[in-house]
């Protein structure tokens, strides 16, 4: 049951092959005895799962339900849930139970989906290799030794070992598509605005946005579909009307014009995930698609832009987690001022600490201009060069991530050496661009991923050449051995 996509589930659903129960039941199993080895949940939800698929069970049996009806997913533990713990990865929040839920939530419920629980992440979604939570590293189920990717990393492996059809996560500069690389699944990062943010606790309101976490284009545009829509409870949510992703899926690509940057192909790059690639290019060129060499000049600067642009939005929305509200408080402060020092000491890891202290450099007064304004008009010039490029091409591809999975606890002394594994992700969260993570092969038995990036608000041309590409292959199928 566990290696049926959501369309194949809710077509066994609604033909009454099995129950939403049922399926609950099995995925609950499959967490309580293979999560120990992957870390991938921070809480699971039995009860209220098996509740809720009752009750999707009682709408089945009437005729009505749509897609996601029954359909076993998890949430990213960044999203708020009423009534359940929603931690970010962190022990300033160890002991939150959010009193209502994100909007997220809301249309993922709506649309009949049953939440098996929260996953694991790096703390504040703060890290790519998920190894920053409060609750230990996640580990990837394709080599147990290495990292999934992060920040989303807890979603990425609960997919792809096969404990939840689908999961959230959100990407702020390669958090969904990162881990979804290294794991073998697919995940999207719409536009910014596409999907509402109110509810999902905030790292860099500029560029944070919550996406899907599948095992396909097919199963992703289900998911998007359901949680796409203007809110007015979000001031950056766009009214921009949400098309039928389902209907433009199967759409020929004859015609399709790939541009393919040679920013993305220079030193540092695997040659292995570069031969991927051009392969994969192939299949797209098989399919109708012509590809042709472009430049992204500004896009080597999206490294140093985003780590000025994120700790200093980073900084600023942190700044709430003093201990007076709710969180974690130390224990007998002798004045407020001990009380705040002590609790963010104690609430907060390493690198969350390390964001926070060069956000607030950044944002000090006498350096505002020199960096924080200055990475501000790098941002757009990044931007202008992706405008220029869409004037040439509709899709433009490249690696997702410039190696496969590492060991856990090899790049936790250099962390400039950990930002770099995003190079590649990070300018299409400075643009506010759609992008996704593909997977597209093994390299030494773990997944590599190809990343498709569009224009605004172009999501189902994204998931348009993404099905049709997995149509052609099977990479998407891939399971990791033993799951």
């Amino acid at each position: 049951m566990h290696d049926k996509t959501i369309t194949e589930l809710a077509a066994g659903l609604h033909r009454g092959d099995f129950t939403s129960t049922e399926i609950i039941r099995h995925y609950l199993e499959r967490i309580e005895h293979l999560d120990p080895r992957l870390n991938s949940f921070i809480s699971v939800e039995a009860a209220g799962a098996l509740a809720a698929a009752g009750r999707a069970d009682e709408r089945l049996r009437r005729g009505e339900g749509g897609p996601l009806t029954g359909i076993p997913i998890a949430h990213k533990d960044i999203f708020c849930t009423k009534g359940v713990r929603t931690s970010c990865g962190s022990r300033m929040l160890d002991n939150f139970i959010a009193p209502y839920s994100a909007t997220v939530v809301e249309h993922l419920e709506q649309a009949g989906a049953v939440v098996l629980g929260k996953t694991n992440m790096d703390e504040f979604a703060m890290g790519s290799s998920n190894e920053t939570s409060f609750y230990g590293p996640v580990k990837n189920p394709w080599d147990e030794k290495c990292v999934p990717g992060g920040s989303s990393g807890g979603s990425a492996a609960a997919v792809a070992a096969r404990l939840c059809a689908a999961a959230t996560g959100t990407d702020t500069g390669g958090s969904i598509r990162q881990p979804s690389a290294l794991c073998g699944i697919t995940g999207l990062k719409p536009t910014y605005g596409r999907v509402s943010r109110w509810g999902m606790i905030a790292f860099a309101s500029s560029l944070d946005q919550a996406g899907p976490m599948a095992r396909s284009a097919e199963d992703v545009a289900i998911l998007l579909q359901a949680m796409a829509g203007f809110d007015p409870k979000d001031s950056t949510s766009s009214k921009e009307p949400v098309p039928e992703y389902a209907d433009g899926l199967d759409l020929d690509l004859a015609g399709l014009r790939i541009g393919l940057p040679k920013e993305y192909f220079g030193e540092g790059l695997d040659p292995g995930i570069a031969a991927a690639v051009e392969t994969a290019l192939e299949e797209f060129e098989r399919l109708g698609a012509s590809v042709r060499r472009i430049s992204l000049p500004n896009s080597p600067l999206s490294l140093p832009a985003y780590y000025v642009v994120a700790p200093a939005e980073c900084s600023s929305n942190l700044a709430r987690f003093d201990g007076v509200r709710y969180g974690h408080r130390c224990e007998d402060p002798k004045d407020l001022e001990d009380m705040y020092k002590r609790s963010r000491a104690e609430g907060f890891g390493a690198e969350v600490k390390r964001r926070i202290m060069i956000g607030t450099y950044v944002l000090s007064a006498g350096y505002y201009d020199a960096y924080y304004l200055k990475a501000q008009r790098i941002r757009h010039l990044i931007s202008d060069d992706f405008m220029r490029a869409f004037e040439q091409v509709d899709l433009i591809m490249g690696p997702t991530s410039p190696t496969t999975a590492f060991s856990i606890g090899d790049k936790n002394d250099d962390p400039v050496a950990m930002y770099l594994n995003d190079i590649y992700t990070i300018a299409a969260n400075l643009a506010g661009l759609p992008a996704m993570s593909i997977p597209i092969g093994t390299l030494g038995g773990k997944p590599t991923g190809l990343q498709i990036i569009g224009n605004y608000f172009q999501e189902g041309r994204l998931l348009n050449a993404a099905y049709r590409f997995q149509r052609a292959t099977d990479w998407h199928r891939t399971a990791p051995p033993g799951f």
